[in-house]
């Protein structure tokens, strides 16, 4: 049973760091990204182009957000999970 319980904690562990690896890479490209955005864009018709370039960030922007939301509570489910899983082995080994 001790068996069972170790490798669970070890499956756990290992999947809360791939997720949270994964989210660390999501929140850096994000920051990567809203430091390329303009908070203010006073543009003339010859540099269109930028605005479209910034209508692209925003947009992806945009759509990383519920990916990172879901990997947080994911990441959070995990740990919590594996922190269960820990005190109740140590609880059960007295």
């Amino acid at each position: 049973m001790e068996l069972t319980r170790t490798v669970l904690l070890n499956m756990l562990m290992i999947s809360w760091i791939v997720i949270t690896i994964v989210l660390v890479a999501l929140v850096v490209y994000r920051a990567t990204l809203s430091s390329r955005e303009d908070d203010q864009i006073f543009i003339d018709a010859a540099e269109q182009h930028h605005y479209q370039e910034q209508v692209a960030i925003i947009a992806q922007l945009t759509r990383l957000t519920k990916p990172i939301i879901a990997l947080s509570v994911l990441s959070g489910a995990l740990l919590l999970a594996s922190a269960s899983v820990w005190i109740y082995s140590g609880f059960m080994s007295f």
